[in-house]
């Protein structure tokens, strides 16, 4: 695996430059957010979490419209930590010099910050130097990433990440009804693949990303709780999917646009 670029406030801009220019080239993108409250249950074992933070009250007409206001009351109240975002062409090849960059966000949690240095981590730098999420989002839409149809984007039961990355850009929280969600993610990802949809269709493919990996034999290098090494997993199994089970080609009809919401 190539070196993670790292990217902190003080070089956003000059990497988001670099990126306008790669993307043309390496239109596929893997993408990994790692929310505060997940990254705290990898680092302190001893903390259980859950998998979503809130649940939401009331009556629902149907299952997806329980799980998808879920996902909405959830994405409000989840702190970003990390973005990774690794890149590849159509044929799977990573640019020579770097392939993934791991976007460190800001946020400030006074409380935590004896206990975390304490255990290694060291929060105190994202307080000072990390990246705001607003700015950030007003970049994104420019960055030539989103709302063009040339740039792939592929995940794993990721409807959390691109939920989030959603809400930054229009600024807003999520809408209130599922239907205008899918229409906003057609505008801006207009090509999406979750691979953890993708192997329903594969027979015996199961289970979540490491699993999968595993099966198609792709090696995991890195941090396994960092964005960026978990993009760039995401990136590699992405391509020996399509290799092993679809013969290179996705039938944008059939796998496109679907999330996984549960």
């Amino acid at each position: 695996m190539l070196p993670v670029r790292e990217v902190w406030a003080m070089n956003l801009d000059s990497e988001m430059a670099y990126l306008r220019e790669l993307v043309e080239c390496y239109n596929c993108l893997a993408m990994v957010c790692v929310f505060l409250e997940k990254w705290l249950f990898f680092i302190f074992e001893s903390i259980e979490f859950p998998g979503v933070v809130a649940r939401p009250i009331g009556s629902f007409e149907t299952g997806s419209d329980y799980y998808y206001q879920t996902l909405r009351c959830n994405v409000d109240l989840l702190k970003i930590v990390q973005l990774g975002i690794t890149f590849a062409d159509a044929s799977g090849n990573f640019p020579p010099d770097a392939c993934t960059w791991q976007f460190n966000f800001k946020f400030s949690l006074k409380t935590l910050l004896s206990f975390c240095k304490k255990n290694g981590v060291d929060l105190k730098r994202h307080e000072e130097y990390g990246i705001d999420t607003s700015y950030f989002g007003e970049l994104l839409i420019s960055s030539g990433f989103v709302l063009l149809d040339g740039v792939k984007w592929t995940s794993f039961h990721s409807s959390y990440d691109f939920g989030y990355l959603l809400k930054i850009m229009i600024c807003d929280c999520l809408p209130v009804e599922e239907d205008e969600f899918y229409e906003l993610i057609r505008i801006f990802f207009p090509r999406l693949y979750d691979i953890k949809y993708i192997i329903k269709f594969t027979n015996n493919l199961e289970g979540g990303l490491h699993d999968v990996a595993d099966d198609l034999q792709v090696s995991r290098t890195g941090l396994g709780h960092q964005a960026g090494p978990k993009s760039f997993l995401v990136s590699r199994v992405f391509s020996e999917l399509r290799k092993n089970f679809f013969k290179d080609t996705l039938d944008d009809t059939k796998y496109v646009y679907v999330l996984k919401l549960f």
